[in-house]
């Protein structure tokens, strides 16, 4: 998986935002202050058009500041299908992204999701035995695979520049 248009290395070290958008849900996951670990949050109910949906994103923003200091990044996972095409969730969540980037002064990005449901299920399956409670976590948990996609990658680009940097 890939974050679409991103500049890791202009990416500053902090806490992330990690948005798995649903029909119904919206699942959030949060990084830990250094931005490496990604861990599932609290689920939203999802309601209202796309400028709605991105209002309650950039409150959600703002409480975490408020509180937790601050988020540099929101990472949104970004529905395809597994042959690459759009979907019909794709349009959404661009729509809700675009107004997520005019209301909030951090960077926004896109973030292949493909299969990370799959993969949050697989995980609670090893760590929550009833059912009605992996259902309740799975959108925090996909929230959260997507950003450690998203921090994992950022990481690894950032080392490799760090190892370019020793060789010249």
């Amino acid at each position: 998986m890939q974050a679409l248009g991103v500049n890791y290395e202009e990416r500053r070290t902090g806490r992330a935002l990690g948005v798995d958008y649903g029909q119904k849900r919206i699942g959030l996951a949060l990084s830990d202050a250094s931005g490496l670990l990604a861990r599932p949050w609290k689920v939203i109910a999802r309601s209202g058009n796309a400028s709605q949906v991105a209002g309650a994103l950039a409150a959600e923003v703002a409480a975490l500041e408020a509180s937790d200091g601050a988020v540099t990044v929101v990472v949104i996972g970004y529905p395809r299908r597994l042959s690459g095409e759009a979907n019909e969730q794709t349009r959404s969540v661009q729509k809700v992204s675009d107004r997520l980037k005019e209301l909030l002064p951090i960077a926004v990005v896109l973030q292949d999701e493909r299969l990370s449901s799959h993969e949050a299920e697989e995980l609670l399956a090893r760590s929550e035995r009833d059912w009605r409670k992996r259902k309740q976590q799975l959108d925090a948990m996909s929230a959260a695979v997507i950003l450690q996609d998203y921090l994992d990658t950022a990481g690894a680009r950032r080392a490799g520049s760090r190892f370019e940097d020793e060789d010249t």
